[in-house]
């Protein structure tokens, strides 16, 4: 199958899609830099980048919405039902995951600086034992879960890409 046949998301799918996966490699980067440089520039970074993925997801969800998916390719009817929930779960994953590290610090008394453009104040009742429920939530549930299911996404294009050649990715370009 070469890429004529095959149907493309619509340009703004394309611009979600891909700036899902820089934000959430840059925010990876930042936790990964303010553990290793013990910095809390990064751990700043890594929070308004997290905020910027929530905010993006939400859109991203609306985006989803409103606009038509391309046809579906053929594929026997567990792989369509399994590439379904995979993605329903990734968007709502990627959804929790900033908003946990949210609660997570309002729980724990701080505002959460976006940039140095605003703050998102602490709008709840600091808790430390909910902050510490949130804290967990957020990297020891939904972490590993990004990461099997991003594993997951990428796999199984890879798998459309070269072992079935059936041009997969280019829907995505």
């Amino acid at each position: 199958m070469n890429n004529s046949n095959v149907s493309k998301w619509s340009l703004s799918s394309r611009i979600f899609h891909w700036i899902s996966a820089l934000l959430l490699l840059i925010t990876w980067v930042m936790i990964l830099l303010h553990e290793n440089l013990d910095s809390n520039l990064y751990i700043g970074f890594h929070k308004a980048f997290g905020i910027s993925l929530l905010f993006w997801m939400i859109a991203r969800a609306i985006n989803r919405i409103f606009t038509k998916a391309p046809p579906s390719i053929p594929m026997p009817k567990w792989q369509s039902m399994v590439s379904k929930l995979s993605h329903f779960a990734l968007y709502a994953i990627l959804t929790a995951m900033p908003l946990a590290g949210l609660l997570m610090t309002v729980y724990g008394g701080r505002p959460v600086d976006i940039f140095g453009l605003f703050q998102i104040p602490v709008f709840v009742t600091p808790d430390r034992s909910l902050a510490r429920f949130y804290n967990d939530l957020h990297t020891d549930i939904i972490w590993p879960m990004i990461i099997g299911f991003t594993a997951l996404h990428i796999g199984a294009a890879l798998y459309h890409q070269f072992i079935k050649k059936d041009n997969l990715i280019s829907r995505m370009k």
